[in-house]
């Protein structure tokens, strides 16, 4: 694995590695007739992502999809080796393919990658083609021999047909922006201008696939005032993955609505913030956060995907991630869990490699009516919180009336009401 590119002037923290990658063609004019004699490699939606977060730096130091050798060591060690340093990395990323396109492939071999409409994307540079261990590949990252879990049908049904893997470094056409919130996604480079421009010291990210509740939204406020109570000056950003979820997941479309309409009608934290805080450092919570989407599929892969969280967040700049209750998990088809509440918080204390950016850990949040806002529970003791289940959330939204304003902000209530009854 290569590295390119220098750092960029005024980082507030350095990309994983040392720096950022660019792998996206220099000469797109001459990249799809030069691929129009290879063989094509189909790439799914999901895998799609993950091509274009390689090519624009969000998995530096990752110049391609992991050889053989790369992928063993993340299964093994959960770590990458890059300029002479152990990196920390949980999730091993090589490109699943049929057996079909795998007896067509050997090392040394260009090939052209193609998306699910059958356009050129890019090349790949073949170094390995091996089987797929499935089996080897799901105890290592969700840390259970049980395969009735969603990170499990995404590789045994998603991915069912897909015996084999390559490796092999990348070079990418630009995607194109997409058509609805493509203004809300940047590129890490971008993203690390955005923040200079700011001047802020410290930035902290907020990790969701799901609309807000308010206890949501708390982790995210509770993650910016804790850098504000250390003296810095210091900003938020509300950072959902936009790219594949899961079937009963909200459309990033509709998600990307309700997070516009949060900040922009200034509810986002409202009523729950430290009021005293913030007369001393003025403003108040919308005016520190900014909404930028990260286009990369979800693993549903709880401890071991929140160090991957950590790191799409390092290389875009970002000093701080938000840990809280449950990061990234989805329980068992029985709804059993796979992993305890905090043990993405604890992964964070035992990583074997170098990961620079920082877990601020939250714990549960709730609306107390004692305090008439949402607290942490640590802070309420044997006190009951107001609590509604996610099944009498979707109930009452789905009947086109407003959930309890003490569990979720009217605005998000109004937009995904009006987004179930159309269907």
């Amino acid at each position: 694995m290569t590295v390119a590119s220098a750092p960029i002037k005024q980082d507030l923290i350095e990309p994983h590695g040392g720096s950022l990658v660019d792998r996206f063609t220099p000469d797109p004019d001459a990249l799809r007739p030069a691929a129009a004699g290879l063989v094509k490699v189909p790439v799914s939606s999901g895998d799609l992502s993950t091509v274009y977060r390689i090519a624009d730096g969000t998995l530096s130091p990752l110049t391609g999809f992991m050889n053989r050798e790369v992928y063993e060591r993340v299964l093994d060690e959960r770590v990458v080796l890059a300029n002479g340093r152990r990196l920390a990395w949980t999730i091993p990323l090589s490109l699943p393919v049929t057996a079909e396109v795998a007896g067509q492939l050997r090392p040394g071999q260009k090939v052209a990658l193609t998306n699910p409409r059958g356009e050129v994307v890019g090349t790949l540079d073949v170094e390995s083609v091996f089987a797929w261990d499935k089996p080897r590949y799901l105890k290592s990252v969700y840390g259970t021999d049980r395969t009735d879990h969603p990170g499990a049908d995404m590789v045994l049904k998603g991915d069912g047909d897909k015996t084999h893997l390559i490796g092999g470094q990348i070079h990418v056409l630009r995607q194109h922006e997409h058509p609805e919130f493509g203004s809300h996604i940047k590129t890490p480079i971008e993203v690390r201008r955005l923040l200079a421009s700011k001047g802020w010291e410290a930035v902290v990210a907020f990790q969701t696939r799901n609309p807000l509740h308010r206890a949501h939204e708390y982790a995210l406020v509770y993650g910016l005032e804790t850098l504000l109570r250390q003296g810095l000056n210091a900003g938020a950003v509300l950072n959902p993955l936009v790219g594949e979820t899961k079937g009963d997941d909200v459309s990033a479309a509709i998600r990307m609505k309700t997070y516009e309409r949060l900040i922009d009608s200034r509810e986002l934290g409202e009523g729950d913030s430290d009021k005293a805080l913030w007369a001393k450092v003025g403003g108040a919570v919308p005016d520190r956060v900014l909404l930028l989407g990260l286009d990369i599929k979800m693993f549903y892969g709880g401890p071991a995907e929140a160090v991957m969280h950590g790191i799409y967040r390092q290389n875009m700049g970002f000093t701080h991630i938000i840990i809280g209750r449950k990061h990234a998990d989805a329980p068992f088809h029985d709804g059993t869990p796979i992993w305890g509440d905090f043990d993405a918080q604890e992964i964070f204390e035992k990583l074997p490699g170098e990961l620079r950016i920082k877990p601020v850990k939250v714990g549960f949040a709730a609306y107390y009516e004692s305090a008439g806002r949402v607290d942490l529970m640590d802070n309420h003791p044997g006190e009951k919180p107001v609590f509604i289940s996610g099944k009498e959330v979707r109930a009452t939204l789905l009947r086109g009336e407003q959930v309890d304003q003490r569990i979720m902000r009217p605005s998000t209530s109004r937009i995904l009401a009006d987004a179930m009854k159309q269907g």
